[in-house]
């Protein structure tokens, strides 16, 4: 397949006015010294400084700089996903406007997708110039995600990675779902996932744009794409299993209150009634939970077959003539 352009280099951004012609000089620098045919998409997320007019400027310099902006801050997932949606180069570059990503990584990353054959490759910032507020977080969401996931990346949230075209056009990004990437790329079945070790520089201008709250929603997405990768085709295993288990413990905690009863009351006539125990209200409960919970796995597979695309599934490739 003929692709227009050897790399798309998608850049999300948000008050990056000073950093702008930097970076896209950088970037082209790299791109002239090694003949790679490119475009440049810089999404504004909705800046409130003059980071639209730079990229106005710049583009008039060269065609090959494309901009979108949004009316307000949506989010760095979505800024990429409106970035991925347009680009149409082979290979897909993304990285941060804020200088702190190289520029100088992009040839190597290049070829760790055209010739050997990755999906994704994301960037490793083994030494990093941020600080520990920043960093300690980090680590402990990477390790939280390496086990869920069981991708071995040491860093999820580089922004400087590298994609297959295929690859972009297939994952949808929303929510804080830029942070985990990889994990929709493995789900959606590419699976040659890997990593290299990129240069971390000092911000040079500017101050970060993202707070303490994002560690918060970044833990809440993690359990999110955990739960759909798993059982958003299969909801029933999820429901259907939990609402079984709690059923069985539940009636099982009947039959054994109704036969103690039964043994207790035939030697001597007495025994405590079966609704005077606090257990026995313990086991309704699990019973009408269990029933619940497997009533919605049961709507739940039926919506999803109901709303499932005949052509949802990725095909890789064809052998003869199908009939449409």
């Amino acid at each position: 397949m003929q692709y227009p352009y050897d790399i798309s280099v998608v850049v999300p951004l948000f008050n990056e006015e000073e950093s702008l012609p930097e970076l896209v000089r950088w970037i082209r620098r790299v791109m002239h010294a090694h003949s790679f045919s490119y475009e440049i998409i810089l999404i504004d997320d909705g800046s409130t400084d003059r980071s639209w007019e730079v990229i106005a400027d710049l583009s008039e310099e060269d065609k090959s700089i494309k901009g979108v902006s949004f009316n307000r801050n949506y989010g760095k997932s979505a800024a990429l996903h409106v970035g991925f949606q347009r680009c149409v180069g082979e290979v897909v570059i993304t990285m941060d406007a804020d200088l702190q990503d190289s520029p100088e990584e992009i040839p190597a990353l290049y070829d760790m997708i055209k010739h050997q054959k990755y999906d994704l490759v994301s960037g490793w910032k083994q030494k990093r110039f941020d600080p520990i507020s920043k960093t300690v977080p980090s680590k402990l969401f990477n390790a939280a995600t390496r086990k869920l996931s069981g991708i071995e990346l040491h860093d999820f949230n580089c922004g400087l990675k590298a994609y297959r075209q295929l690859v972009v056009k297939t994952i949808e990004v929303h929510g804080e779902m830029h942070r985990y990437i990889p994990v929709l790329a493995k789900w959606n079945g590419f699976s040659r996932i890997g990593e290299k070790v990129v240069q971390h520089q000092e911000r040079k201008y500017g101050t970060t744009k993202f707070g303490l709250e994002r560690f918060i929603y970044g833990f809440l997405d993690l359990l999110s794409i955990t739960f759909v990768s798993r059982f958003k085709k299969r909801p029933m295993h999820f429901f259907g299993t939990m609402g079984t288990l709690s059923f069985i413990v539940g009636l099982g905690i009947t039959i054994w209150l109704i036969m103690q009863k039964v043994f207790r009351l035939y030697p001597d006539g007495r025994a405590r009634d079966v609704v005077d125990q606090p257990l026995f209200f313990l086991a309704l409960v699990a019973v009408i939970v269990g029933v619940q919970l497997f009533l919605a796995g049961f709507l739940a597979e039926m919506i999803s077959l109901g709303s499932r695309n005949k052509n949802e599934y990725l095909i890789r490739e064809r052998i003869g003539a199908f009939q449409k």
